[in-house]
Formats: C-alpha cells, sequence, structure tokens
C-alpha cells in the first residue's frame, strides 16, 4: 500500500503510531538556496537545525528500536559542515539518534586500473572557481536509536575480485559476496529531458534508495517512511521492492502529482491509495 500525503511531513508524522516504521529514507532540502516550487530553502543555519530537529524528533518517535534512517545531506562548497552539524545535533539532543554507519554516496569517479587504464564513470556538476574542486559526492548517514542494529551487509555486497579469497577467508561461508563498505558508487540514470524525466531540483536515484533497503534488510521492512517524497524516487522503490506499506509527505501537490504518475506507469496491481 502506498500513501502520499499532501502536507508538512511534521504535521503528517504525528497522525502515525509510535513505533510503526521500520526503515526511513530520506533527502531534506540542505539549506543551499535550491529553487523548489514551494519551499523557500534559505534560513539562517541555527534555524535550519531547530527545524531539522523538530521533524527528526517524530522520526525519531515512530521508529521500532531496530529501525534504520538513512538520511541523505549534500553540502555547498562555500559551508561543507553544514551536514556534519545538523548530525552532530541530531545525535546530542533528545531524543537522540546514534549515529551508526556514515556511507559516502560517489556520483562521479575516475579509477586507474591494473593494466594502467583509466576509466572514468557517472555524472558530474562541473563548478566555475579557482578554490573548490568539482564535489561528487554526498552523505548518506544511517541512524539508529541503538546504534546497535543488525545489517544484511551481504545483501548489498559485491563479488570477490579474487576468488581464491572465498576459500580462504571463513567468514565467506563459501559465498561469492562480500561487503561492499561505505562508498557506494550510483550514478543517476542518463536521461534526455530534465524537464520531463527529472523536474525536480534535487532528487536522489531509485537505485540509492533500493541499496538502503537491501542493507537494512529487506525481509524485515514491512513500512517505509519518507518525510520529503518530493516526486516519489523512494515510493518508486517501495514498489519495485514490493515493501508491504509506503508512508510519504510533501508540501508541493505538483511533485506529488508527479509522483502519482510515476508510481501508475509502473504499478503492478491496482492496490495503491493516494491521499
Amino acid at each position: 500500500m502506498l500513501e502520499l500525503h499532501h502536507e508538512d511531513c511534521l504535521a503528517g508524522m504525528k497522525r502515525l503510531s509510535s513505533e510503526c516504521v521500520d526503515l526511513v529514507i530520506t533527502s531534506p532540502p540542505y539549506n543551499l538556496g535550491i529553487n523548489y516550487r514551494t519551499y523557500q530553502d534559505k534560513l539562517e543555519c541555527n534555524d535550519f537545525i531547530d527545524w531539522c530537529q523538530d521533524w527528526a524528533s517524530e522520526v525519531h518517535r515512530v521508529m521500532k528500536d531496530e529501525a534504520s534512517f538513512f538520511l541523505n545531506l549534500g553540502a555547498a562548497p562555500k559551508d561543507p559542515l553544514l551536514p556534519h552539524q545538523l548530525v552532530l545535533a541530531l545525535t546530542r539532543k533528545q531524543p537522540n539518534f546514534i549515529l551508526q554507519n556514515t556511507f559516502h554516496w560517489i556520483k562521479s569517479i575516475s579509477v586507474e586500473t591494473r593494466k594502467g587504464e583509466t576509466i572514468s564513470a557517472g555524472h558530474f556538476k562541473p563548478i566555475n572557481s579557482k578554490r573548490f574542486v568539482n564535489d561528487c559526492h554526498e552523505y548518506v548517514f544511517h541512524l539508529t536509536k541503538t546504534g546497535e542494529v543488525p545489517l544484511e551487509r551481504r545483501a548489498a555486497g559485491v563479488e570477490y575480485a579474487d576468488k581464491s579469497n572465498i576459500a580462504r577467508w571463513s567468514h565467506t561461508s563459501g559465498e561469492d559476496k562480500r561487503c561492499r563498505g561505505n562508498n557506494w558508487f550510483i550514478p543517476y540514470d542518463t536521461i534526455q529531458s530534465r524537464t520531463k524525466e527529472r523536474p525536480h531540483p534535487a532528487t536522489f536515484p531509485v537505485a540509492l534508495v533500493e541499496q538502503c533497503i537491501r542493507i537494512h534488510g529487506l525481509r524485515r521492512t514491512k513500512h517505509l517512511l519518507d518525510p520529503f517524497i518530493g516526486i516519489g524516487t523512494s515510493a518508486l522503490a517501495a514498489q519495485r521492492m514490493k515493501i508491504e506499506k509506503f508512508t510519504g509527505f510533501d508540501i508541493d501537490d505538483e511533485y506529488l502529482q508527479i509522483a502519482r504518475e510515476r508510481l501508475d506507469i509502473d504499478a503492478a496491481d491496482s492496490s495503491q491509495h493516494f491521499l
């Protein structure tokens, strides 16, 4: 069941029962002055952090004890500390979260192979600056209530490059899959028209949401929450992975309409509910 609510997430989450959510995945406004249709994305730093603490306290309340909260945040080159300032606030003020893992969402990368070849992959947005380099990554902070939530590390893993390690190391249990670690290379899907295919100024790929679901544990995820649904990327991931219930909020009716259209296109049945 998909529930898409046209309202402020703080008001909407107050209607949810305590400890009813297994997994929270969201990407709130970054306070970078992004041109959203409805939300004004430029507050004083302290006001922004206070606002985030308000909605995050509701996230904490609705999460089960073994739930995970994956918080995607980016930064401006001129203000690189804001994501860390926010996470510090969320882990210090009651009800406080524990920072269990920090993942780096790599959007673009260049690596040199053992043969000396350089491979560049992904997409990056160039900047015109003599001081700063191109920013090719964002953070995904994994927050929990206890810091002891078990993860399905190999469910989001990769195959061994050296197959001899499978038999050499006992922790593999004979499986050709190892933990991916905390660097996730997930590029955006290639599109022809941003206006038609990605009509939102700040989105993340469906694959990023799917990665968070896998590592938390698909079998343990019955109810997924996204307080800032935008054009429905997290709902689309929930639909594709057949999660039993999804709840999302957004204050922009046009973004929600686009989300509905995306979900209708990929709908496998007629059991969707839009509010």
